[in-house]
């Protein structure tokens, strides 16, 4: 993880109710096993946004999340690649609070543009090879992992390695496991709201 200002306090909805599985309310209210991870969460972020709380009720899938996100973050990915291919996951997958989350994180963390933010969302870049990784990103989503040989050759052609190809996978694999919590939990979205264009 990369330390951002703490914006998402701002945009908090209180109706944590209102999510289909519960949200604790605070970084006390979660499982004692969850709580120093939680701690990091807010040494690194600024702030613990509603998904790490919730996803805190199993400390081992916190952790398992947690650890996914920490190697990859060591990975060969930039963090403006890594904030696209996010983006268009949530887009793909219709998940409203990850893609507001890696909308605000796009902007303030990765300085994506308007129009960056906009091409992300369409599953491109006005970059030729970050406009490979989000294409090969959008089709292991629509794929379900099964790409054409073709797909593959063009993410290589665009100059991304078989490290990288890898991690973009596993970008595709983390980022699938947030919009589908987010989306089953119907988690209050803490961040300005983006949402999914209909599909």
């Amino acid at each position: 993880m990369v330390a951002v200002t703490d914006a998402s306090s701002a945009f908090t909805h209180p109706e944590l109710a209102m999510s289909r599985i519960a949200v604790p309310a605070t970084v006390a209210a979660t499982p004692a096993a969850a709580q120093p991870l939680l701690a990091g969460v807010q040494q690194q972020l600024g702030s613990v946004p509603n998904l790490f709380r919730l996803v805190a009720t199993s400390p081992a899938t916190l952790e398992g999340y947690l650890g996914l996100a920490g190697g990859l973050g060591k990975g060969r990915l930039d963090v403006a690649t890594r904030q696209r291919i996010a983006i268009a996951v949530a887009e793909r997958n219709g998940c409203g609070y990850c893609l507001s989350a890696h909308t605000y994180l796009g902007r303030n963390l990765a300085k994506l543009d308007d129009a960056e933010l906009a091409a992300s969302r369409d599953g491109t870049s006005r970059d030729p090879r970050a406009a490979a990784a989000v294409r090969f990103a959008v089709q292991v989503v629509e794929a379900r992992g099964h790409v054409r040989d073709a797909d593959l050759a063009a993410v290589r052609a665009a100059g991304w390695g078989d490290a990288e190809v890898l991690e973009i996978i596993a970008h595709v694999a983390l980022n699938t496991f947030t919009n589908y919590v987010n989306t089953i939990a119907a988690t209050p979205i803490d961040f300005p709201v983006v949402a999914p264009l209909p599909r």
